[in-house]
């Protein structure tokens, strides 16, 4: 039996530290750093931004975790996001997936639940 992708993100440990590091590099991204660093003077609503980002992934990796926010579109509805803006959050998240070892199948998986989550996000 293979493991879940729950497990090969490192279950929920690995994934907090994955979403930590997703953050940063996402607060450190020239071409979105303004969407994530507002948050900085802000730190309880950017910890509950993080919470809410573990506990979607950890349910829809396979976790035993119940994701109880809001939908994917009330989310990111008014953002206005763009898909240049959504590629460079996929960049971010897949250097920070190799940098925690992340296999190829893993990567792929990771990939497939963003790409299946695009058409909620841009252009909200």
């Amino acid at each position: 039996m293979s493991e879940s992708l729950y497990e090969r993100l490192g279950a929920e440990k690995g994934i907090v530290k994955i979403v930590d590091d997703v953050v940063e590099a996402h607060m450190n991204n020239p071409v979105i750093s303004a969407r994530f660093t507002p948050y900085l003077e802000q730190p309880e609503n950017l910890a509950k931004i993080k919470t809410h980002t573990v506990n979607f992934f950890t349910t829809g990796s396979g976790g035993p975790q119940v994701y109880a926010g809001r939908d994917m579109e009330t989310t990111h509805k008014g953002m206005n996001i763009s898909a240049a803006e959504y590629m460079e959050t996929m960049d971010d998240i897949f250097k920070v997936l190799d940098k925690h070892g992340k296999n190829a199948e893993t990567k792929k998986d990771v990939l497939e639940i963003l790409w299946s989550l695009k058409g909620m996000i841009i252009g909200k």
